[in-house]
């Protein structure tokens, strides 16, 4: 049996059910795992044990009593930090903010508590959310558990690290260019971004979504399945839906057979796809093709044009923000933010509106792109890492938007699409670095996009065992 941190939603369920695990046993043990493991990882944000114990007790004295709240009672989990949990404050990753608790929970923290989940910590992020990376003016720099040197990128950079790192089945983060599903690829681990509006969150905002970063599919379909309850105070969100999130497994031939895949190895901008990561896609294709899809090749959609013009927009709302901050204040943003919002102060109204109408440039030219296709797969990065005190693979603001080529479509088409790890470096402390494929689905195809990443799971290679906490302080060292 597998360490009691490590077992997925459906395991832990049926040992509640059964009586022969208690969630406590389990919160102890993931507990413990977050021990071994932040020292060297940095992850979390606002751990608190024993308020986490006394939601486990909770669950047990409903499991004894045959009043269990649902799938996910006493099932461990971790959440972003800019989801707001009631007491909590919220830094948003950046030493700028003024650290009040939080009045409620958001919509997603609010849906697990109600399900019984065990609150284990909230999780690190860069300021504001604005990196892809796990530098932060506010937390300690969160570092990626397969090698300690390397970036677990961002911005749900403790969310997909803690998901590596074997705290609990469940992590929530938060995806608006590529923030879940770019972590998720380089620590290796399934993330999903929902389809826009499928998970209610608040504050909404253009591109912006909640969803899961598991070790499995299933853990995420899970989660899903409370998550996508519906919440007033969201008002983009999608009507109510009755999708049955757990009804995801699938014969991969059956399931692939006829199945028209869009595979895109060239963005049409930002970084160059590194040679390992392109043949690591490219080595998945032939799987799917091997086991009845049809995959053809997807000439680029994006252009230099809707980057540089949502770039652009993107400034200048981060440098309002942040011009609205007494300069004290200001000045503790991390500077390489205060570097990327800088040019943003001689934006002009008829710029600025040019950089506005790309959003819906972007999301024409993906939707029209992937209508042909029941999915589209690529690299979700284009490259499988980068040093752990870098901002972003370019590590340059002038050049910020260079690695979400692949992810950022999704985003502005409203469209769901996951991080599958699809392969490693040949170079590593731990056996290399993961490499992660993209699945994107139609819109509102949240459940195929968890059924093609299933088929996945069982047509690639065993995966690498996960990486474990260093043994010596030697090899701790470069923390």
């Amino acid at each position: 049996m597998a360490a009691l941190h490590e077992l997925g939603v459906a395991a832990l369920h049926a040992a509640y059910a059964a009586g022969t695990l208690s969630p406590v046993e389990v919160a102890q043990a993931v507990i413990a795992q977050v021990a071994r493991w932040e020292p060297h990882i940095a992850a979390t944000y606002a751990f608190d044990a024993e308020a986490a114990l006394a939601m486990a007790r909770a669950s047990e004295s409903r499991w004894r009593r045959c009043e269990s709240l649902g799938g996910l009672d006493g099932v461990p989990v971790t959440i972003k930090e800019n989801i707001a949990t009631r007491g909590v404050p919220q830094p948003l990753g950046t030493a700028a903010t003024e650290l009040l608790p939080a009045a409620d929970d958001a919509p997603p923290a609010a849906r697990l508590r109600e399900a019984g989940a065990v609150f284990i910590a909230k999780t690190t992020m860069p300021d504001y959310g604005m990196l892809s990376s796990g530098l932060s003016s506010f937390h300690p720099l969160t570092r990626n558990p397969w090698d300690l040197a390397m970036n677990p990128g961002g911005s749900s950079a403790g969310a997909a690290a803690a998901a590596a790192a074997g705290y609990g089945p469940l992590h929530l983060g938060t995806d608006i260019g590529g923030s879940i599903r770019l972590p998720a690829a380089w620590c290796g681990v399934f993330g999903l971004k929902p389809s826009n509006g499928r998970v209610p969150i608040k504050p909404p905002y253009l591109g912006r979504v909640a969803g899961p970063l598991t070790r499995m599919v299933s853990d995420a379909a899970w989660l899903m399945e409370v998550l996508a309850r519906p919440d007033w105070r969201d008002a983009t969100s999608l009507p109510p839906q009755d999708i049955a999130w757990r009804d995801f497994e699938v014969d991969p031939r059956d399931f692939l057979r006829g199945r028209r895949i869009g595979l895109l190895l060239d963005a049409g901008w930002g970084l160059a796809v590194e040679p390992e990561t392109a043949a690591a896609v490219q080595a998945a294709a032939r799987a799917f093709e091997g086991a009845g899809a049809i995959v053809e090749p997807l000439a680029p959609f994006t252009t230099r044009a809707m980057a540089d013009g949502i770039d652009r927009f993107w400034r200048l709302r981060s440098w309002l923000d942040m011009e609205a901050l007494p300069p004290a204040r200001r000045a503790r943003v991390l500077p390489f933010i205060r570097d990327w919002v800088a040019p943003a102060a001689g934006c002009s109204a008829a710029r600025l509106f040019e950089g506005y109408g790309q959003f819906a440039a972007l999301r024409d030219a993906a939707v029209a792109a992937c209508q042909p296709y029941d999915f589209v797969i690529s690299p979700v990065a284009p490259v499988a890492g980068f040093p752990a005190e870098w901002a972003m693979p370019s590590n340059d603001p002038a050049r910020a938007m260079e690695h979400i080529a692949f992810t950022l479509p999704c985003n502005m088409s409203e469209q769901p699409a996951a991080s599958i790890a699809c392969g490693h470096t040949a170079a590593g402390p731990q056996g290399g670095l993961p490499i992660g494929l993209q699945i994107a689905g139609r819109r509102h195809d949240d459940l195929g996009v968890l059924r093609l990443a299933r088929a996945w799971e069982q047509l690639r290679p065993p995966p690498r065992p996960w990486p474990e906490p260093p043994a010596t302080p030697e090899s701790a060292a470069r923390n």
